[in-house]
């Protein structure tokens, strides 16, 4: 985790940042994250046509449904950002709020159900009846002190025995992201041609190689900052 401390240090001297500095950076940023995020689930838009929808505010002929998940994403995506202040936790109202704008689910059982049937699928994998539910405190217990390994732990917890759920990764990668956010780390895209490594490294971590996994997401978390690091060294003032 060496690398990783040095470069938020470094990150963490340029601040505070100017509105300016970051404007285009994360601009560019949240197009990416958009479009990748939803292509993993499915979504058939090009970069170039998420980026028209969220940049000029261009309908995409034909697409109705991709481009009403586009928005949504984006809104909830913007909310989730404002709420990750320096040093805030992620909690069980926060989970449920971002379950509910990426689902679409109002039901008041929807979370609990959802989150049941991963616990299910895993007591079931173990030997177990496969009826006990995963109670929150569960998925917050026991968490490190590393925000990067605490992302990790979260990530992979929300989606351990249900990947295959509508929107489960998409909901464990906002939650990921919101941790590291809140500790001073850039969020992190997952890039849709690594969507197998993506899923391979989060099936190590079910089998009990998690360091597998931590690794995949250390990687992609050492681009990032290096991509912001990059953009925003270059723009940094000299010092007096």
């Amino acid at each position: 985790m060496t690398e990783l401390t040095t470069k938020h240090e470094r990150l963490a001297a340029l601040r505070p940042l100017s509105p300016e500095s970051v404007a285009s950076l994360t601009a560019a940023f949240d197009v990416r994250m958009v479009y990748e995020s939803r292509a993993l689930e499915g979504n058939r838009l090009t970069y170039r046509e998420v980026a028209l929808i969220l940049r000029k505010g261009i309908t995409v002929p034909g697409t109705v449904e991709d481009h009403r998940t586009i928005k949504t994403l984006h809104d909830a995506w913007l909310e989730l950002k404002k709420k990750a202040s320096h040093g805030a936790e992620l909690t069980e109202p926060l989970l449920r709020v971002v379950f509910k704008r990426l689902t679409g689910w109002e039901h008041v059982n929807s979370f609990e159900s959802f989150m049941s049937k991963g616990a299910a699928s895993i007591a079931a994998s173990q030997g177990g009846s496969g009826t006990d539910p995963l109670f929150m405190a569960d998925l917050f217990m026991d968490l490190p002190d590393d925000p990067v390994e605490k992302a990790a732990r979260i990530h992979h917890r929300i989606t351990r025995g249900n990947r295959f759920e509508k929107s489960s990764c998409l909901i464990a990668r906002f939650a990921m992201n919101f941790v590291l956010i809140a500790a001073g780390y850039p969020p992190i895209s997952i890039p849709t041609e690594l969507q197998e490594e993506y899923q391979a490294a989060l099936e190590a971590a079910d089998s009990g190689n998690f360091p597998a996994w931590l690794e995949f997401l250390n990687r992609q978390l050492n681009q990032e900052l290096d991509q912001w690091l990059d953009a925003l060294e270059i723009s940094a003032p000299d010092p007096l």
